[in-house]
This record gives C-alpha cells, structure tokens and sequence, in this order.
C-alpha cells in the first residue's frame, strides 16, 4: 500500500460530534473508536463477523450517537483483531475489541442514574464497594440474630426466619431490587437518547427479534466458527460458558419466583422438598452458574490482554466472581439447611446477594440493558424504522 493510499485510510477520520449531555465524558475514548471505525468502515474486511460491521456500513460519518451503539453491539469476540491487516503493530494501531470496550466502560457511569451514585461507584473499585456491602450485611446479621441463635440448628417449616427474620430478608431486599430496576429504567432511557433514538418507540418486531438474538446468543459466533477467545483459536467455548450463566441465572430466578408465590399467595413457607419446582430449578441453576463462572474466570485468566480493556476486565472478573459466590453460596446454603451451620451459610449468602444488587446498576450487569437496546435499534434499522441520522 502506497502512502498516499494509507493516508487517505488513516486519515479518513470524521469529525466526531461532541455536543450535547454526554459530551467531556470519555471524550478521548470516543474519537480513539471513531477514528478506528473509519478505517474500518474504508476495508469492510470483517463485515460478516458480526452486528457491528454491517451497521457501521450504513454510516458515512461517525457521531458521538453512532460510536455509543456500536460499541455497545460488539460482543468482544474478537474475531475482527485477530482477522485485521492493520492491528498492532501496524502503523494505524487497529484494536476494534478494546476501543469499543473503553467506550462501553465509560458508558457505564454516564449513562446511570443518579449521577450521585455513578460518581460515588466509579470513585470505590467495584470489589471493594462489594466486600464493603457484603461486609455490611454480615455485621448486621450478627447484631440482629446473635452468635447462638446463628449456630442452633433450624427444621421445619420457616427454618430460614427463625435465623434472620422475615422483615430483614424481604424490606431490604425489596428496596435494593426497585433501586436497581429504577437505575436500570433510567439508564436506559438516558442510553436511548444517546444512541440518537430520542422519540423513536421501538417497535414490537424489533423488541422480539432482539430477545431472541439475547436467547440464541447469536452474535457469540465470530463469523460462524465461535469465539477466537482466550486465543486467536475460534472456538464455542465462550458461546457455551455464556449459556451456563444465562440460562442458569433465568433458571435461579424462576426459582426465585415461584417460591415467592409459594410462600406468600400459597402459604408454604420454606424449606421446599428436594423435589419441589423451586429447589430442582434453583439447583440446576446455581450448578450451571457455578459451572459457567469459573470457566470464564479460567478462560479470563488464559486470555489475550492485548485486545482487552484494563478496566473493564477488572469490572467484569469481579462480577463474575460475585455472581458464582452468590451461586455457590446459595447451594452451600440447600445442603446446610438441616445443620447447625445454616445461619452462617444463610448470612453469607445474602450478604453476597446484597454485593451483587448494589453493584448491578453500576457495573458490569448492566451491560445486559444497553446491550438489549442496542440490538432493538440494530432490528429497527434492518426494518427502515431507525435510520443513521445521517440518512434521515
């Protein structure tokens, strides 16, 4: 390649649009993507690996909007790194897995509400804002039960209230879920705006042809033979590890709830049978979570740096570090039910919950909202209803 040729690729950068609500927050990391995706969208090289590419065709320049949802439609398999000419060490220092991470990263706190409490979270690392919450929740446990009553053994129904009350489980635990839901809601309504879909209802189509992008995983393929991760070697490895927690989690919830209206529409209070909906769906759930976890901690470990985020990599082995504790913790807790040692698992085990609610909004779960959102407008734009605004 000549050099008039690679500077009419390397210098092919659009004016990135600043302006607005978000603009001075991660401004570095957006025209760091920007710049990239120009160069990208000059060799459509990788366009049939993922989300990104095709909806980054549609574009003739970038805006600040634009970057926001591609970013946010990578799924970080990193097909298009280890595929690319120009990547590390090449001159125009192409690394589409890590610029687009830092983006999200930086979305993490802009996009939630309150800023208060986006601030208060990006000024504590997110595991030790979880050790402080889990930490917390132990010493109130303590105070409000006792050391004997905490090692006595508990049986039959209500075992689990004769511990820590009923009122302490439930008012908490109710209020830290609707912060989390609230914060999540007006996340979103912030991340939608951004992406520049201000006014536009996603419609129903799109709503269900996203959902089922989430439930197929389907854009954990990198171009059909699966993920190049930990290493440049396309495997299904991280498709199946994603399925464990995914599906596990919605198995645990599931539990969750049907043991909630067991308890309280039903009148059975816990402990369930070993053959009852919510222990078989529970168990299943907290072993694929459990399985799930520490494979990606495993493979997370085992992985390639250079296309990863510093920051984000911390943020998401510490959820998923949380997320198989809580899991881990909630089957130590099934096994322990009839032993002198279910106050301590029990306590424990809320105490982790407790960590991973309050972290949610603010770390890495919530990935889960934008993402969902992004591959909404992803579905509209397919159907004509969500137009780059450069084309409208």
């Amino acid at each position: 390649m000549s050099t008039t040729e690679r500077a009419a690729i390397g210098g092919a950068v659009a004016p990135l649009d600043t302006r607005g609500p978000a603009a001075g927050s991660g401004a570095g990391a957006f025209a760091e993507a920007a710049r990239q995706l120009t160069v990208c969208n000059a060799c459509r090289y990788c366009e049939g690996y993922c989300a990104v590419y095709p909806a980054l065709e549609l574009r003739r320049a970038l805006s600040r909007g634009d970057v926001t949802y591609l970013a946010n439609l990578c799924h970080d398999c990193r097909a298009c790194y280890y595929a690319c000419m120009y990547a590390p060490p090449h001159e125009f220092g192409i690394n589409i897995p890590q610029a687009l991470a830092e983006v999200r990263h930086a979305g993490y706190q802009r996009h939630a509400r309150p800023r208060a409490g986006a601030g208060l979270f990006a000024a504590m690392p997110e595991a030790l804002a979880a050790g402080a919450v889990a930490a917390v929740v132990v010493g109130l446990a303590l105070w409000l039960v006792g050391p004997a009553r905490m090692l006595t053994a508990q049986r039959g129904a209500g075992a689990f209230y004769r511990i820590v009350p009923y009122w302490a489980i439930v008012i908490p635990g109710l209020a830290l879920c609707c912060y989390w839901l609230g914060v999540w809601a007006a996340g979103a309504r912030v991340f939608w705006r951004d992406i520049e879909m201000r006014g536009r209802a996603p419609s129903a189509g799109a709503a269900m042809g996203a959902a089922w992008d989430v439930l197929v995983l389907r854009w954990l393929r990198g171009g059909g033979p699966g993920c190049p991760y930990p290493d440049e070697h396309p495997s299904r490895t991280r498709a199946l590890l994603h399925s464990l927690v995914f599906y596990g989690f919605l198995a645990a919830t599931a539990s969750t709830t049907i043991a909630a209206i067991d308890q309280d529409l039903l009148g059975r209070l816990p402990p369930y049978a070993l053959t009852s909906a919510p222990v078989i769906l529970g168990t299943a759930g907290g072993v694929a979570m459990i399985l799930g976890t520490v494979g990606m901690l495993i493979a997370k470990g085992r992985s390639d740096r250079q296309p990863a985020s510093g920051a984000m990599t911390g943020m998401e082995f510490v959820f998923v570090l949380t997320l198989g504790l809580a899991s881990l913790t909630g089957l130590l807790t099934l096994a322990l039910r009839s032993t002198g040692v279910l106050g301590p698992a029990l306590v424990i085990h809320l105490a982790i919950v407790a960590a991973l609610f309050v972290t949610a909004p603010y770390g890495k779960f919530v990935h889960a909202i934008y993402r969902y959102l992004a591959l909404v407008r992803r579905r509209m734009e397919q159907d004509g209803d969500g137009r780059p605004a450069a084309e409208l």
